[in-house]
């Protein structure tokens, strides 16, 4: 049996964020999604899902999971013996006939992979999948119902951090010394920080390695101050995540955006209600966004 983590995607619903850094490395605090990822695979239970695929012989078998939210993503029906009868890419209300989607974990027979043409770009959803059940092969779903989501847009990046911080997602507990796995909902400081005296710091929240927060800053709730970042004096935080060795000037506030590294956000100014900033974005002293 060979295992293969897929790495790939554009990331273009998370851009401008994306341009020079791959999805799955973008920073879920202070260490990248994949490892995340990783994580996440020692809750599924793999054995079950194979023992499944072999007691079925199957020639594939499929992860799917539940959604709160079917008509965002493509929906993966199956009858009452758990056998796959078709994908609905994003349907209306009126076509939703379950809440099962794509969990994106799969077990295929080697056999199967004949069908593949070489040199060819080609979709394992939109052509491998399809071509199962057209031959009728034995193709079967396991429902996972744990943790699942899809970071791919700006406002799923923020809620994954404030999954952590509030213990919705327990899988990071797997990783030595993440933050908030033994004490969530609290103001996570790394020892390498500097947090001046009159500070404010409410939790929860995150500053990591190297960061400077100066006397008089606010780090509010569900804020992520990434690695070298700099909180000049009344500058304040709220529900914004700010990657590394970016600078917020005095005074300057940022609430429920993100923005990327090497940012400098000047005097005064205010980013708010969803900005995404990439890379080395400027914004000048007493600017609006």
């Amino acid at each position: 049996m060979k295992a293969i983590l897929l790495a790939g995607g554009k990331g273009t619903r998370l851009r401008p964020l994306t341009i020079h850094t791959p999805k799955p490395i973008v920073p879920i605090f202070d260490r990248p999604f994949l490892h995340y990822q990783l994580t996440l695979l020692t809750q599924v239970d793999l054995a079950s899902v194979i023992a499944l695929h072999r007691e079925r012989k199957a020639r594939a078998t499929i992860v799917l999971t539940p959604v709160d939210n079917p008509s965002a993503y493509g929906l993966v029906e199956t009858d009452d013996r758990g056998n796959i009868q078709r994908f609905l890419e994003k349907p209306n209300a009126d076509e939703i006939t379950c809440d099962t989607i794509n969990a994106g974990i799969y077990i295929l027979e080697p056999d199967t992979f004949d069908r593949i043409p070489k040199d060819t770009s080609w979709s394992i959803e939109r052509s491998f999948f399809p071509s199962l059940i057209e031959r009728r092969e034995t193709f079967v779903a396991y429902v996972y119902r744990g943790y699942w989501i899809d970071i791919g847009t700006p406002e799923k990046y923020m809620q994954v951090h404030r999954d952590v911080m509030d213990a919705r997602y327990i899988g990071h507990r797997g990783l030595k010394g993440a933050p908030f796995a033994a004490a969530p909902a609290t103001a996570w400081v790394s020892p390498g920080a500097r947090v001046e005296e009159g500070a404010i710091i409410e939790g929860p929240c995150f500053i990591d390695e190297g960061a400077v927060v100066k006397a008089g800053a606010r780090i509010g709730p569900y804020s992520v101050v990434g690695r070298q970042c700099h909180i000049e004096e009344h500058a304040a935080l709220e529900h914004a995540i700010v990657w590394a060795n970016t600078r917020i000037s005095q005074e300057a506030i940022v609430r429920r955006s993100i923005l990327g590294r090497h940012c400098h956000i000047g005097r005064s100014a205010i980013v708010d209600d969803g900005v995404v900033l990439g890379d080395k974005s400027v914004v000048t002293d007493y600017s609006r966004l």
